[in-house]
């Protein structure tokens, strides 16, 4: 499980859910938040490179679309990038929908835990649509505005610190923003903390829940909204 922070004030929890963001889909029909009107939807975001994912978040994702997919319940997975972008690419993730076979952490931690079949490849398939994050190359100057929108998402109080702290945190966050080769379109237009993360919509198309790691809550929130007009 891995776990940062990125700037995107697009999507707000109790309003009107934006589209995610995807570049292919390389299981499933293609499809978003708008075309799934009266459905409960639970988008699974996860990397590749990301054994956190198949160790639990994907397995129970697995889990809930067998036992609700005929209660009107969507589960979509997009797997996203905000780091190791040689691993977490849309090869690697046509490679695990084909053939189930994993790389990276995830085999070596798989592996480790005796989950694997034939030394590199999951034990179950993934059996809801898979699609690939939108992935942009980051270039250019990064601006004061990006820099201090950022920070102000992270630490509301930011003006009132000394002087030196200030500027030891900007030039962090530059420093992190020029590290960053990709820029991900649904990684930072929820605002997600890091991988695995679970966006939940209602019926209404009501951004409802976003969750980061083992919340472990998931379910009965679907069983919640399955219980709403």
């Amino acid at each position: 499980m891995e776990k940062i922070r990125e700037s995107s004030v697009s999507a707000v929890i109790g309003e009107k859910v934006p589209n995610f963001g995807v570049s292919e889909w390389i299981q499933g029909a293609p499809t978003n938040f708008d075309q799934e009107k009266d459905h409960v939807v639970l988008l699974e975001v996860f990397q590749v490179n990301c054994p956190g994912c198949f160790m639990n978040a994907i397995p129970e994702a697995i889990s809930i679309y067998n036992k609700y997919k005929d209660e009107g319940v969507r589960v979509l997975g997009i797997a996203t990038a905000f780091e190791d972008f040689d691993k977490n690419t849309l090869e690697n993730l046509k490679m695990l929908a084909e053939t189930g076979e994993v790389i990276g952490e995830t085999k070596n931690s798989l592996s480790m835990y005796g989950k694997l079949q034939d030394g590199n490849k999951l034990s179950y398939k993934i059996p809801f649509p898979l699609g690939m994050d939108n992935l942009t190359k980051t270039t250019g100057e990064i601006s004061q505005e990006k820099i201090m929108q950022f920070i102000y998402t992270q630490i509301p109080e930011f003006d009132s610190q000394p002087e030196d702290y200030k500027n030891q945190i900007i030039q962090k966050v530059k420093d992190h923003m020029k590290s960053k080769e990709y820029s991900a379109e649904t990684f930072e237009k929820f605002s997600l903390q890091g991988t695995p993360s679970a966006i939940l919509v209602d019926r209404k198309g009501i951004l409802r829940d976003v969750s980061f790691g083992q919340s472990g809550h998931v379910e009965a929130m679907i069983q919640k909204l399955l219980g709403e007009d």
